[in-house]
């Protein structure tokens, strides 16, 4: 039996929780399970298309907002214990999600789970803090939960404007920036909570903003809502160059790995993360 089979036989029957493991396998020990390579193994390049100029020139970044003491969540464990084993841990991720097996460097990240509550959001706050660290990167986190939005409340900053405003045009993209000056990273909240939020997400301005960020920033990590039952993340998918899928131990079930895996564009899924295991 292959560590990752152990792994999600783990997170069916385990609910303990200690910290956070990031899975990393080959890809013929996946082969057992049906699934992609996980963080870790080569990353196969997503196939080019055509893209949207973008919003505006890849000029420094000024955000309108600056943030200088603001409340985080006391479990984004990054920045308010980095001595800790978690937040080791999400440095180490950190290092495989920008440099995988092959050293080419991956800019836009999404993120998601198969369901609400895996603990996706927490991981994307914790993971660009992390990166954020990092000397002289330039990292943003964009929440495109427009139905759910977390990273808000997570770092305590206000969610409008935000990403749903400058889809909708009611205001630029610079606008609903905000930068957490103590922390080096840069924050997209989800705006207003929009009446049609696929059909947001399926604008050619969406495809815009995916790329002026990706020219803007070293690294930028989308928080997208869970796979099942919307079709937003088959929207975004398209978009981004790699996909994190972040699993509950004692929660996610293995079915429910393999229907979000099959989901997805097999060439862009970088990994998974296991979360509570123990």
């Amino acid at each position: 039996m292959s560590r990752i089979q152990h792994i999600l036989d783990k997170a069916e029957r385990d609910g303990a929780v200690q910290r956070m493991r990031v899975v990393v396998e080959t890809p013929s020990a996946l082969a057992s399970l049906g699934t992609m390579p996980a963080v870790g193994t080569t990353i196969v390049p997503p196939i080019a298309t055509p893209v949207e100029p973008p919003l505006e020139d890849a000029a420094p970044l000024s955000p309108m907002r600056v943030v200088t003491d603001t409340q985080l969540d006391p479990r984004l464990v990054a920045a308010s214990a980095p001595a800790s084993i978690v937040a080791e841990q999400y440095r180490a991720m950190r290092t495989r999600i920008l440099h995988g097996d092959t050293g080419a460097a991956v800019n836009v990240v999404l993120i998601t789970s198969p369901a609400a509550g895996d603990g996706k959001s927490l991981t994307v706050a914790n993971l660009g803090l992390a990166m954020a660290q990092e000397f002289q990167r330039r990292v943003c986190v964009v929440d495109a939960n427009l139905r759910q939005p977390q990273l808000h409340r997570l770092f305590g900053v206000p969610d409008t404007p935000g990403l749903s405003d400058v889809l909708a045009g009611r205001v630029p993209l610079d606008d609903a920036f905000i930068a957490l000056a103590e922390h080096h990273l840069t924050v997209l909240p989800a705006g207003t909570a929009p009446a049609h939020p696929a059909e947001l997400l399926g604008t050619i301005t969406m495809r815009r903003v995916i790329d002026t960020l990706r020219a803007r920033f070293d690294a930028v990590l989308v928080d997208a809502p869970a796979v099942a039952p919307l079709a937003d993340v088959g929207i975004l998918n398209p978009l981004v160059d790699s996909v994190i899928v972040v699993v509950r131990a004692g929660v996610t079930t293995k079915p429910a790995i393999h229907d979000t895996i099959a989901a997805l564009d097999g060439g862009r899924l970088l990994g998974v993360v296991l979360n509570d295991a123990v």
